[in-house]
């Protein structure tokens, strides 16, 4: 039985991740702040799927929280098999419209807590010789699009790299990169989606389920469906005021750019 552990487990993509791990016979480690509903969820597929799930509140921005995961991952007793490295939330406005502070736990969540847990999860998964990483990073990180984009596309870039450096060890590395996707993220941001043409919305479900067909096959970037594989590749030749147009506006206003969950 082998063991996954996912970070922004209780909602969109990492809550898909969990129920579909769980279906597949996965046991869980569920990371999030919010102790209630994690509990809540831990318990729903514990009983649903017979799984053990072992539900790790902590709010990876704060130092204890952090350490407290990667303890997790560091136990040798109960190794993770695979890390999905979900966590994270949109940052609205331009930079010179935010505080220091306001970017640079944006910037941690998308990169400093993903780099910790990989190297915390990494040096078991080594040594037993097997194991998979994740990265959920977004199609924005194809696009000249703000500190989100800037963010994601490490992630991207940094998964590609490990990817190479350890597949042939037997622990693959990936970035997962959708598109707009039905969850909270956007109602989280007090942006509008009106503006966003309904064939590029997708559930988590399918993104999911795409995802892990490439995560077992150990590529480095999976980017779900054709349509945004297009987008991705446009994205690299555009000129950057094209690949670069739009920007997220505050609720009520018309439209919003690209997003994940």
């Amino acid at each position: 039985m082998t063991t996954a552990l996912i970070t922004g487990a209780t909602a969109g993509i990492g809550a898909e991740f969990a129920r579909r791990l769980a279906a597949q016979g996965h046991d869980l480690v569920l990371v999030a702040r919010d102790a209630s509903r994690l509990a809540d969820s831990a318990a729903a597929l514990q009983h649903e799927f017979g799984v053990r799930v072992e539900a790790l509140p902590a709010d990876l921005l704060d130092p204890e929280g952090l350490d407290s995961v990667a303890a997790r991952l560091l136990e040798r007793r109960r190794p993770v098999d695979l890390l999905v490295n979900n966590a994270g939330y949109g940052i609205r406005g331009e930079l010179h419209e935010n505080t220091v502070e306001q970017e640079k736990r944006h910037l941690d969540i998308h990169v400093s807590v993903p780099l910790r847990l990989t190297q915390a999860a990494l040096g078991g998964m080594l040594d037993r010789g097997s194991g998979r990483i994740v990265l959920i990073s977004s199609v924005a990180a194809f696009t000249p699009r703000g500190t989100y984009a800037a963010a994601k596309a490490w992630g991207v870039s940094f998964a590609r790299g490990a990817n190479l450096a350890y597949r042939a060890r037997g622990v693959s590395v990936t970035a997962v990169c959708p598109g707009f996707v039905r969850t909270e993220f956007h109602e989280r941001m007090e942006v509008s989606t009106a503006g966003i043409p309904a064939f590029l919305w997708l559930d988590a479900a399918r993104v999911v389920r795409l995802a892990l067909r490439g995560i077992e096959r150990g590529r480095s970037v999976v980017i779900p469906t054709v349509r945004y594989r297009v987008i991705a590749g446009l994205a690299r030749v555009l000129p950057d005021r094209v690949a670069g147009s739009g920007g997220f506006r505050s609720r009520g206003d018309r439209d919003v750019d690209e997003g994940r969950s």
